[in-house]
């Protein structure tokens, strides 16, 4: 029996394993007033000087696109049970330009799962995301690491 992924404990989750979800629309809109708060520079805020800029059109700003991504992983990968939250992200990497229309979505493969040692009711689990456009282009790439409740306190190997 497959356990849904908003359902899962540190136990559920198996190296190897890829899912796929989400749909999150870039609107030109979006990406004007995000920039405009966080990242206010003329690529990501005047589609005017954006044309003139390296990216030759308006484009969203890497934030944008990882703040979009962290939104579909809430939605639909980390389990509100089990998550303890982060310590941390590695190889955060933009790939392509998001664009105005541009629709996303994530892939997430599990790298690797480690209960932890001094903590046994919780494990950390290594996971692969990727962002993807409606072309199936990668516009972004980052490794997640996650605490995650054990549905066992108990370590394995003391049983």
């Amino acid at each position: 029996m497959t356990i849904p992924v908003k359902e899962r404990f540190f136990e559920d989750y198996v190296a190897g394993e890829s899912l796929s979800y989400g749909d999150y629309l870039m609107t030109e809109q979006e990406i004007i007033e995000f920039a405009t708060r966080f990242d206010p520079q003329a690529f990501h805020i005047d589609p005017v000087a954006a044309r003139q800029s390296s990216f030759a059109g308006l484009a969203a700003s890497g934030w944008h696109t990882a703040s979009a991504s962290m939104r579909m992983l809430v939605d639909h990968f980390i389990p509100p049970k089990a998550s303890m939250g982060s310590p941390g992200i590695d190889e955060l990497r933009w790939l392509q330009p998001v664009r105005p229309g541009d629709r996303l979505r994530v892939r997430s493969t599990v790298v690797e799962t480690r209960r932890s040692q001094s903590k046994p009711d919780r494990g950390i689990v290594r996971v692969r995301h990727e962002t993807l456009n409606q072309r199936d282009e990668v516009v972004m790439t980052f490794t997640g690491m996650a605490l995650y409740r054990c549905r066992e306190a108990v370590a394995p190997d003391s049983r």
